[in-house]
């Protein structure tokens, strides 16, 4: 087995009376890829803070190996440096860190759709300006470039479009088989497929390790139940004998019924507790009509004067679609749903929308709802419907279905604003559901959920009978509940994709939509379009000769007691050197032609 990099040795983490991690040992070892999955609330996020040596255990200790170097990129973490040039690069001058191939493919795969911007005055734009995604984006780009030894990314997908994400899963796997390892934790089960080798489940304080991403681990984890059902069903057998053999015998047995007694009661104390069940039942929805909602010859702009969304575009929803939508950072597809919605901020500026009587809408935005942080959990439930009809024809009380969503125990007393991100989004959702709507568009609904909580989602999105209409960058997600896929190009028209996400990806690039810094004047696509050739010309040409570079620096090692070859070795190394010089002013020059 390779060296270990990082060791935790029996970590102990309480919050107040909550204990977190109990007795945790684990290691990351020379080339791991981990990812790590949990409910919400189980530790990950405290795991990875804890191995960077943010978080101080109770008990145990985290031990590095020698100078082992280790890279957090958490939720809501600050960044370093005044400007987004000190963020990436520091004080390192344009010439030194624009001749790293691998600086500039971090920048263009997470920063690409805000690339011309960042090429010019954006690199001295202020921190302090950005936006949370900005921000995130930013600090994922920044650990990445620093190569630390062991990098930990909690959640690195959020703020992420579907391309960036794409970029992301292929730069981790392709890092060489060196001394650096990976610990991720997220919900996007398809990145978790593209990278990690060895899944880390941490539940009950402690963590449970299976080998192989996350579909490997979905095997090993149903054997792994198959076999304790198995047992349990043994010990169940066993217990039913135990508890009838006592029910039958003569309460005047001295020591043998006292034996038996007291193994039927030993039996009974190691009953696992009851499964913290998820279970969601389908909600009743009223009947659709032929017509849910048609567009046609629909311009749509977010405010006066904005480039449109869509510019005369028709699309049709009818009774059972389930429509996934696909589109950059700021294409617009949160004021498509809007529109959908009957949102009367949002109306076309041309053409018409139909919606059919009978829908009846509901919508999972992106953004919690406004509640006060001092209410509790049931009252604010109860106050949107007391009950809810389910298409067995069964009557579920607010009660039930909070257990149902897995608010177990005095967790319906709880205090909105002590509730956990992904505890306030499944209360959101349950809510809506509440209102039977027979037409559910969900906006980013993965944020904040745990893998559980979303396999639970998507089983009761295979069987919802209305229409539903889906905005995600989580391709694992559409896949599993769309039957079809839409995009917004970002140049006014809306585009259907056969090929699913694929096809998306596949799509010529488009003018960015938004900027970071100063937005400057926006170059042609075709013009972008070469800008990027040329790029990745220079940038082939800059390797070349930089392995050239190398080349001869080994050379005159070599030749260090021969003058001549000295002399002549010299004059090609000054020759490769201005070359490379005018190579990376032709690659600043390409790159902030990209506006």
């Amino acid at each position: 087995m390779s060296s270990p990099l990082l060791v935790a040795e029996s970590v102990t983490v309480r919050r107040g009376p909550r204990l977190i991690l109990d007795a945790v040992s684990a290691s990351v070892h020379t080339g791991d890829r981990i990812g790590v999955v949990g409910r919400n609330g189980s530790g990950k996020s405290t795991l990875l803070r804890t191995l960077a040596g943010v978080v101080a255990p109770d008990s145990g200790r985290v031990a590095r190996s020698g100078d082992t170097t280790t890279g957090l990129v958490a939720q809501g973490d600050r960044i370093g440096g005044r400007t987004v040039r000190e963020a990436l690069v520091g004080d390192a001058p344009p010439h030194e860190w624009a001749a790293q191939p691998a600086v500039r493919d971090v920048m263009t795969g997470l920063l690409g759709d805000v690339q011309g911007s960042f090429y010019r005055s954006g690199l001295d734009t202020e921190v302090a300006g950005l936006s949370g995604g900005e921000l995130r984006r930013l600090n994922l780009a920044a650990a990445l470039i620093g190569r630390p030894d062991v990098l930990l990314l909690d959640e690195p997908t959020n703020h992420l479009d579907l391309a960036a994400v794409t970029w992301l899963a292929q730069h981790l796997a392709a890092w060489p088989r060196g001394r650096r390892a990976l610990v991720l934790v997220t919900h996007d089960r398809w990145l978790l497929d593209q990278v990690t080798e060895r899944t880390w489940e941490v539940v009950g304080g402690g963590i449970d390790s299976y080998e192989g991403g996350y579909a490997a681990y979905v095997l090993a984890k149903a054997e792994r139940e198959r076999r304790a059902a198995a047992s349990a069903a043994r010990r169940r057998n066993l217990l039913r004998k135990e508890l009838a053999w006592l029910q039958r015998g003569a309460p005047a047995r001295t020591s043998k019924p006292r034996y038996r007694k007291e193994a039927a009661e030993a039996l009974i104390a190691d009953e696992p507790p009851p499964r913290d069940s998820l279970d969601l039942q389908r909600v009743a929805t009223a009947r659709l009509g032929r017509t849910v909602i048609d567009l046609e010859g629909v311009t749509l702009r977010p405010a006066p004067g904005v480039d449109p969304v869509l510019t005369d575009q028709t699309f049709l929803l009818g009774p059972g679609d389930r429509v996934g939508l696909l589109g950059a950072n700021g294409a617009g597809k949160t004021t498509f749903l809007r529109l959908l919605s009957g949102g009367e901020d949002c109306p076309p500026t041309d053409g018409f929308v139909r919606r059919g009587k009978t829908v009846v809408t509901a919508v999972l935005g992106q953004h919690l709802s406004d509640a006060d942080p001092d209410d509790r959990v049931l009252p604010w439930l109860r106050r949107g419907g007391e009950q809810v009809v389910v298409t067995s024809g069964r009557e579920l009380t607010a009660t039930q279905l909070l257990e149902m969503f897995g608010f177990t125990g005095d967790a319906s007393h709880k205090r909105l604003g002590d509730l956990s991100g992904g505890e306030r989004r499944r209360l959101e959702l349950l809510r809506i559901l509440l209102a039977g709507p027979n037409l559910l568009m969900l906006d980013e609904p993965t944020n904040d959920l745990d893998i559980e909580t979303l396999t639970v989602l998507e089983d009761l999105l295979d069987t919802w009978p209305g229409s539903l209409v889906v905005v995600s960058h989580d391709r694992y997600f559409l896949e599993r509940v769309c039957d079809d896929i839409w995009a917004l190009a970002g140049d006014g028209s809306l585009r259907h994709l056969p090929g699913g996400v694929t096809d998306y990806l596949a799509l010529p690039e488009v003018p960015p939509p938004a900027t970071i810094g100063e937005p400057g004047r926006r170059s042609s696509a075709a013009d972008e379009r070469q800008a990027r050739k040329a790029l990745a010309r220079i940038e082939r040409q800059l390797e070349r000769v930089a392995r050239d570079r190398e080349a001869l620096h080994r050379e005159l090692a070599a030749a260090a007691t021969e003058p001549d070859q000295l002399m002549t070795l010299g004059r090609d190394l000054a020759a490769v050197e201005q070359r490379e010089t005018q190579l990376e002013e032709e690659w600043l020059s390409a790159a902030e032609s990209l506006e």
